[in-house]
């Protein structure tokens, strides 16, 4: 059941020392609502409204973060116990608060199952069942390879995890594995870590697992603020106009088995859609020399003009019946298809492993992958000086600066236009 009731500060409530109580309210209706003082006052200046919890840098003569947030949520879901309880029996739950919130008394409420009953693992399985009735499958392989990581560790360990096992340690030596000592035991030569960025994926999905569980009073209130998601920029190619038009023109008659692919990634290319969005394309997402696609990420509405180049693929060569491919079936055959197209340049792909640097270097076609194209399309357009608007509104960037960052065409751009001036200038 939703309840409309939460924790605030309010900055009219300023007593003469600067602190302000922080109040519970409860909302029964537009019209009738209460306030229930809880035993912490701090700052208002030091409130998170947003996230409603005390911010991290609050001096310690206020108290200790932690156990204001431990006492703030025990209070919450004591009033949320009032409420449920008078709305069970009858009875109205604001008169209910006022009469039961401050009288000490103990709220008897039907307790969960005691997590001992379960293992972690089990609760991760009945949240990836919840969580599948309103997120994206690829949202549920993400949880699912999370599990997958943490089951690793335990076993590292020879000893099981626990909610008790969770805590600020456990975060460090955790990472710690994922990053020195987890096996990728997918690849033909076994790779030993996890990229920064995987890593990241981790760890903020074990948090909102977590967090879940104590909304659902599974288990008990803990601050998780010490889970921090970790991430770095992405080092990755894209492909400028000339040598997408070198893979579009690419003559394979005697590889025909690489011209869905070679298909598929020029129309990704064209339209800057994620593989999931360019490899599913239908008839009926066709209007008025238009793409109407609902992203399957974001279930938002993008509309993307079809090019020439477009329409004789879909078209003309498949009307519209697109051959079916998988992500890692399309990222191994598209490389082929770069090789033969001769992107063999000697490329340098940097990342961190740790306080490592790692450089890998490879020819340019081994780095092409299925999301090549959407780089390719924002970074070429971006380079073109088309507005950022406009491509965003291809791509499906919310901020401009989740775009920038994905494209990182800055540099590129800044160093095209100091070429330009050089090469107008007599220098030596």
């Amino acid at each position: 059941m939703s309840l409309s009731i939460k924790l605030i500060c309010k900055k009219n409530k300023v007593r003469k020392d600067g602190s302000a109580p922080i109040f519970i309210q409860y909302c029964y209706s537009s019209e009738k609502r209460t306030l229930l003082k809880t035993d912490v006052s701090i700052p208002p200046s030091y409130w998170n409204r947003k996230s409603s919890r005390i911010s991290k840098d609050l001096p310690i003569v206020y108290g200790k973060v932690e156990a204001l947030e431990i006492l703030l949520r025990d209070q919450l879901r004591k009033a949320e116990d009032l409420v449920l309880k008078a709305q069970h029996s009858g009875q109205d739950p604001i008169d209910f608060l006022k009469a039961h919130f401050h009288a000490g008394e103990v709220v008897e409420t039907i307790e969960p199952k005691p997590v001992k009953e379960k293992d972690i693992f089990a609760h991760i399985e009945d949240y990836m069942e919840s969580k599948s009735k309103v997120v994206k499958h690829v949202t549920i392989t993400v949880i699912r390879s999370m599990s997958h990581h943490l089951k690793c560790y335990q076993e590292y360990l020879g000893k099981p995890i626990t909610f008790d096992s969770i805590d600020i340690q456990f975060y460090e030596d955790f990472v710690y594995f994922l990053t020195h000592k987890i096996e990728m035991q997918r690849r033909k030569t076994p790779i030993i870590g996890l990229r920064i960025n995987t890593i990241g994926k981790t760890i903020k999905y074990l948090k909102n697992f977590l967090l879940d569980r104590m909304r659902k009073k599974i288990i008990r209130f803990f601050d998780v603020s010490f889970l921090k998601v970790i991430q770095e920029d992405v080092d990755a190619i894209y492909l400028d106009w000339k040598e997408i038009s070198r893979i579009y023109h690419l003559d394979l008659s005697e590889h025909t088995h690489l011209e869905k692919y070679r298909d598929l990634f020029v129309i990704g290319c064209l339209t800057g859609f994620r593989f999931s969005d360019y490899s599913e394309l239908r008839p009926e997402e066709i209007r008025d020399g238009m793409l109407h696609v609902i992203q399957e990420k974001t279930k938002a509405m993008v509309v993307v003009p079809m090019r020439p180049e477009i329409q004789k693929i879909l078209i003309g060569k498949y009307n519209m019946q697109m051959p079916q491919t998988n992500n890692p079936e399309f990222n191994r055959y598209i490389k082929e298809v770069a090789k033969l197209a001769g992107l063999d340049t000697p490329i340098k792909i940097v990342h961190k492993k740790g306080n490592q640097t790692i450089a890998e270097i490879r020819p340019k076609y081994a780095w092409v992958c299925s999301h090549t194209c959407r780089r390719s399309f924002c970074t070429n357009e971006y380079l073109e000086s088309t507005p950022i608007d406009l491509i965003m509104a291809v791509s499906g960037h919310k901020t401009e600066k989740s775009f920038r960052r994905y494209v990182k065409a800055t540099q590129v751009q800044k160093a095209m236009k100091i070429k330009d001036l050089w090469e107008k200038r007599d220098l030596l």
